[in-house]
């Protein structure tokens, strides 16, 4: 276990560096925290991250935050070059070890940029002043005179005489904290920062160089697989250990509690050896129904936490009873999976009372303390290193099969590598809930809004380890409980549920449902836990894809019934010049005032939009749709997508494109097919096709423009995450401008458009 009692200070040993490290003091938190208009909800930086200049005039970025496929890499790394003078190419990033970088929480909820990119922006600077301080002394000049440039510092234009930058710090060892008063770089003059430059990690990737955790291979490694419950709520009962031992390469079975796995010499070994190994079990309680989850949802029997009122601005009641028009209507949005390209995998090595795990995992330090509980470990003794996986967008099986491979390599004190299948992926991975909205609405005799009701049902987001072993599979199957349900979830499965429209009326309501069965009078799981949902958690957006769905459908129904252009109904109730510009530019770039293609036979052309500003407070963005729509069959074409978006300062073009790119495809699939389903006993889609879970396929992806807004001078804000939340409410408004008839629940099949129409 090489490597295991490594610190930052060992890393970190010898002479020529200087090291800055960011304290927050509360003046530092104050003005850099807040000045990127967010609050970080996934973490605190500490007082040993660093920035590293090194003798040999490399740039080390030591980074909680860490590379997920997004691009933060290259934009993080953008931002620290732009401060430093330095070439993309002198500077290395070091990220999610808990032995080497510091804990800042997940990489989740689009806060990257948005909350590390100021704090490594004053590292810079602050490492950058030092070395003008260093310069002006050897070279005896002020520092006004001096100029810098590839790592070098010198004097006037021309650098003459110049020293680099590890000349300049020589023998010595520097230690800076990050100075909140620091002079940074004017926006006017950035090189770097607001420029497409090609990512630091793909060209690895496109040549097959890149090691993915699933190419993990370490010394004396075995393999391993887990036997999953026959059902969500099913007990062990026994094992067949002669069923598998005649299998070549089979080592032995693991079980504790209710956890079973085995662990074999070679990856297939132990896929036959779970295969075929005879495990008896108990069935227990059932979920709740998926075709009447609709109803279970609103069930006061299923709701822990009821009339969460997050926003109650006038007399929605008054307004309501006495408006000229009264609407009503209800959207519904099902369980939804990640669906990663590719199932989880992890490595772990436990041996004595130290451990080591590789893993995918969006959080290394939450994930250490869950598997420090889970071994009966200190947090000290247990080191967890990211290695990239594909992509996810939230908390898919990464943590979780981190767990099975820590439990099996305990066993058999030998580091096991644990490879899900799609099975195991599908059928036990973290989900995003399903989630109802009641939506109400008042209209005066003008068609003006006189009242806004939004009513949320909702389980919650997150269910991350968060230092528990009970929030994990195999921490549950030995015993260990998740924690209580939260309280008052807020920015959670109410994310966006709040609207950016200035309605003299406006209520949202939310309704906390649980997912297992509770202790008497407590929101605390009763033991044994019992599930009566599919566990949940997050997925892109958490609550907003859902929300923004209901909001954005619903007041195109309003304007609809007021007689008003949609375009023009929105703009009515938005006071923000942000919210108005990112509105116009999609309207310009969409065309908005042409027509549509004719209809054709049995096809029908229709567009729609949707407006949203992430959590209220960050990115603005507007989505435009266009769709086709064939009433015989039912099917439903996206052929064009127009997104403009405003997420203040943007480092890297090309790279908040892709995001929005992603988004838009993403967002797409959601709409059109994805829905998990399940039985009584667990999910039964356990594979990509259509009677499985379907995904979209390359022909069925839209045309996608983009118009950025960038704004050099301001707060960045994440670009990952926004953009998916317009589709959905996009595409049915496009629908509906076709057909007249209205979806409300997703994902909008053939099915549910051919019984739209034959409601209309």
């Amino acid at each position: 276990m090489e490597g295991k009692h490594i610190s930052r200070r060992t890393f970190l040993a010898g002479v020529g560096t200087l090291v800055v490290g960011f304290h927050l003091a509360p003046l530092l938190e104050q003005g850099v925290a807040q000045a990127a208009s967010a609050t970080d909800t996934t973490g605190r930086l500490g007082v040993d991250a660093w920035l590293v200049v090194n003798r040999d005039g490399m740039i080390t970025i030591y980074s909680g935050k860490v590379e997920l496929g997004t691009g933060v890499q290259t934009a993080l790394t953008q931002i620290v070059v732009e401060e430093l003078y330095v070439r993309m190419e002198q500077v290395r990033y070091v990220q999610g070890d808990t032995a080497l970088t510091p804990n800042q929480g997940y990489t989740a909820g689009s806060k990257t940029i948005q909350n590390q990119g100021p704090l490594l922006r004053r590292a810079a600077a602050t490492a950058f002043r030092k070395l003008l301080d260093l310069a002006a002394e050897q070279l005896g000049v002020p520092v006004t005179e001096l100029r810098a440039q590839d790592g070098t510092i010198g004097v006037g234009q021309n650098l003459d005489p110049a020293r680099s930058y590890g000349d300049l710090i020589g023998q010595q060892t520097l230690q800076l904290t990050s100075d909140s008063l620091v002079s940074l770089k004017n926006p006017d003059n950035y090189q770097v920062v607001g420029r497409s430059v090609p990512r630091v990690e793909l060209p690895e990737k496109f040549t097959a160089r890149f090691t993915y955790v699933q190419d993990m291979v370490v010394p004396n490694m075995v393999h391993g697989r887990v036997v999953r419950p026959s059902g969500r709520n099913a007990r062990l009962v026994s094992v067949d250990l002669s069923s598998v031992e005649s299998i070549p390469g089979f080592l032995t079975v693991v079980k504790q509690g209710n956890f079973v796995g085995v662990v074999a010499t070679t990856e297939w070994a132990a896929i036959q050896a779970a295969k075929s190994l005879e495990v008896e079990w108990q069935q227990g309680s059932s979920l709740l129904d998926q075709k009447s989850l609709p109803q279970e949802l609103q069930n006061p029997a299923n709701i822990y936490q009821a009339d969460d009122r997050q926003v109650d601005i006038g007399n929605v009641d008054t307004a309501l009873a006495s408006a000229a028009r009264r609407l009503r209507a209800t959207y519904f949005t099902p369980v939804q999976a990640h669906s990663a390209m590719a199932p989880s995998c992890a490595v772990a090595d436990v041996r004595g009372d130290q451990a080591i795990v590789w893993s995918s995992t969006q959080g290394v330090y939450p994930l250490r303390g869950a598997l420090a509980e889970l071994l009966g470990l200190p947090t000290t003794a247990v080191r967890v290193i990211y290695i990239e996986s594909s992509g996810c967008y939230g908390h898919n099986g990464a943590d979780d099969v981190a767990a099975d491979a820590a439990l099996l390599s305990k066993a058999v004190g030998r580091p096991v590598r644990v490879q899900w299948m799609r099975q195991d992926e599908h059928g036990w991975e973290p989900l995003s809930p399903a989630m109802l909205h009641q939506m109400e609405g008042g209209l005066d005799g003008s068609g003006s809004v006189v009242a806004w009701k939004h009513t949320v049902f909702t389980p919650t987001h997150s269910t991350r380890p968060g230092s528990r072993a009970g929030n994990l599979l195999a921490g549950q199957a030995i015993g260990f409980l998740p924690p209580p349900l939260p309280n008052s979830p807020r920015n959670n499965g109410t994310r966006n549920g709040p609207v950016n429209y200035r309605f003299a009326n406006d209520r949202y309501v939310a309704n906390h449902i649980k997912f297992f069965k509770t202790a008497d009078g407590t929101s605390s799981p009763a033991a044994p836990l019992t599930y009566t949902l599919l566990r949940p958690s997050a997925l892109r957006t958490l609550g907003g894809f859902s929300n923004t769905f209901a909001n954005e459908s619903f007041i195109d129904e309003l304007a609809a019934a007021g007689g008003v252009d949609p375009l023009t109904f929105r703009l009515r109730y938005l006071d923000d010049p942000r919210a108005v510009a990112v509105l116009e530019a999609m309207a310009k770039q969409a065309g908005w005032e042409r027509s549509l293609p004719p209809s054709s036979g049995s096809v029908r052309w229709g567009r729609g939009i949707a407006f949203l500003r992430y959590e209220t407070k960050e990115a603005y963005v507007a989505v435009y749709a266009e769709v086709a729509v064939d009433t015989s069959t039912g099917g439903i074409i996206v052929t064009r997508v127009v997104v403009a978006h405003d997420c203040g300062q943007i480092v890297n073009p090309d790279g908040v494109r892709n995001q929005i790119e992603g988004n838009v495809i993403q967002g797409v699939s959601r709409a059109l097919k994805e829905e998990v389903r399940f039985d009584e006993k667990g999910v039964t889609s356990l594979l990509w096709h259509k009677s499985g879970y379907a995904v979209i396929n390359f022909t069925e992806v839209p045309a996608v423009e983009i118009v950025l807004l960038d704004h050099p001078s301001e707060p960045s804000w994440g670009a990952g995450e926004p953009a998916i939340g317009g589709v959905p409410a996009a595409i049915g408004n496009a629908v509906f401008n076709a057909i007249g008839a209205r979806l409300r629940t997703l994902p909008f099949t053939p099915a549910r458009v051919k019984e739209a129409l034959a409601a209309t």
